[in-house]
């Protein structure tokens, strides 16, 4: 039996848009062979990327405020239909990560919201600490790149492990929501608003 590499799953996930767990089924009755299990998930019906990456007109712009009316959130998330927007498993996806912004205070919406002046600084002090020290060249870009990964999970909504379930990253959770409708659904902006001192005292209760 071929065993499915996670590195695979994630690539075929970020090529398609298709769920995490749909992606595994169709590497594994294809032996592990990404092109044979794109092939398999157009013959199950399941749209790719490029297929449902249509016009995102339609929406909503749903807002969160933690119990304590101290920790507020606006999140717009895009969808191609009205429909879609309607759904209970869109109003659910789009609840939950209003909560998860409350909770965790991410700063982009991905990675290729972030400035690079923003990697740069984040990485400046690092790689003059690895220079003194000695190290090598290529030790200090694999440690580098190691940083930046680290970076932006804790940066970007997309890369954070959802608060309910950090098995999974929000990401994922999109990546299942965009199968399931059929939709080119995408998290647009989001804003945060804290009493200053505040915060959410429990992350979990803010995920409530």
């Amino acid at each position: 039996m071929t065993t499915i590499k996670t590195e695979d799953i994630k690539q075929l996930r970020d090529e398609t848009g298709i769920g995490m767990m749909d992606c595994k089924r169709a590497l594994t009755e294809a032996g592990g062979d990404i092109e044979r299990a794109k092939e398999i998930l157009r013959e199950q019906g399941l749209e790719l990327m490029e297929q449902i990456g249509r016009e995102a007109n339609e929406g909503r712009v749903v807002s969160y405020v933690h119990h304590t009316g101290k920790v507020g959130v606006l999140v717009e998330l895009a969808t191609n239909t009205d429909f879609a927007a309607n759904s209970a498993e869109f109003l659910a996806f789009a609840n939950d990560v209003a909560m998860h912004i409350a909770a965790e205070a991410p700063t982009y919406v991905a990675p290729e919201d972030v400035p690079a002046e923003a990697i740069d600084e984040a990485n400046a002090e690092f790689r003059k600490s690895l220079e003194e020290q000695g190290k090598p060249a290529e030790i200090i870009e694999k440690a580098l790149e190691g940083r930046v990964k680290s970076f932006y999970k804790d940066a970007c909504l997309t890369k954070q492990p959802f608060i309910k379930n950090p098995e999974v990253a929000i990401e994922d959770m999109l990546a299942d929501l965009r199968t399931k409708t059929g939709e080119n659904i995408q998290i647009k902006q989001f804003a945060r608003f804290e009493i200053e001192g505040a915060g959410c005292a429990d992350p979990l209760a803010a995920a409530s």
